[in-house]
């Protein structure tokens, strides 16, 4: 199938970097008109000169709970490009950590940017996408919010409730035409945890490493097939979901994935100190 994203205007959340800026680079190559929205101008800046389609470019600082503002973005969006067809809901916030050792405020922000912001954003998006011939959400999840991870239960949280609110609302527009869909990755290959390795569970890194791109190709594959949700791996997945029903399982094979994921750290953290 031929993929063309020609006239269509496809809003990033999360995208000045990591695979909000590499699902911004995907869809220009299919010939999309792009609303980056991130809370850094500098680095939307530096994406948008790169991509060198500034007829096609829109850049928006912008907090993703600030949903007034976002209202905004979406009037001047239109009013520039006379439609808007897909919402990217990328952006994300995780401090690591047990819940007694995270400040409350954290735990919060963790809620705030992971669930209540896509779901607030895809309410306003909504009025736009069902005057658009080829409309769709995709939300960037987690495997983590595919089985309970110790040490990341609020994160877990939002990306387990931002899955269920795809799915319920895949059901409630199964006939309006706009698609909606899930990618839920393991591990990035970006600063999100790279930058932070140490405090990223050996759990984790027990899953095979995926990159931005890999996770932006998914994305258009969302955008433009019948899935409603993709894993990454998708071995990965179907681990996680017999974890998930199956507690004990879980907690016996944990000790032999940590051993694992405590050896792909390290090789990580040397690979690093010799760059």
């Amino acid at each position: 199938m031929k993929i063309d994203f020609q006239g269509c205007t496809v809003l990033i959340t999360g995208a000045s970097m990591g695979v909000g800026a590499a699902t911004a680079r995907a869809f220009a190559r299919y010939g999309a008109d792009l609303v980056l929205i991130a809370r850094g101008r500098e680095k939307l800046e530096a994406l948008a000169s790169e991509l060198a389609i500034p007829d096609r470019v829109a850049i928006e600082a912008l907090d993703v709970t600030d949903t007034e503002g976002f209202q905004a973005v979406l009037d001047r969006a239109h009013k520039r490009f006379g439609s808007i067809d897909v919402l990217v809901n990328n952006a994300g916030f995780h401090q690591r950590g047990p819940v007694e050792s995270v400040d409350a405020e954290a735990l919060g922000r963790m809620i705030d940017v992971n669930l209540k912001a896509p779901i607030m954003l895809t309410r306003l998006v909504l009025p736009y996408l069902q005057k658009s011939y080829k409309p769709a959400i995709i939300n960037v999840a987690s495997l983590a919010g595919r089985t309970p991870v110790a040490g990341s239960a609020t994160y877990s949280t939002g990306k387990f409730g931002l899955r269920v609110f795809g799915m319920a609302l895949a059901e409630e527009l199964r006939e309006s035409g706009i698609k909606v869909a899930s990618v839920s990755p393991g591990p990035i290959d970006t600063g999100f945890i790279m930058d932070d390795i140490d405090s990223v569970s050996d759990l984790t890194f027990s899953q095979p490493i995926v990159t931005a791109e890999q996770v932006a190709d998914e994305i258009i594959k969302l955008a433009t097939g019948n899935r409603r949700e993709t894993s990454m791996p998708r071995l990965s997945g179907y681990l996680t979901t017999l974890t998930y029903l199956f507690p004990a399982l879980g907690r016996a094979v944990r000790p032999m994935l940590e051993r694992k994921g405590q050896r792909t750290k390290a090789r990580l953290k040397a690979q690093n100190k010799s760059e």
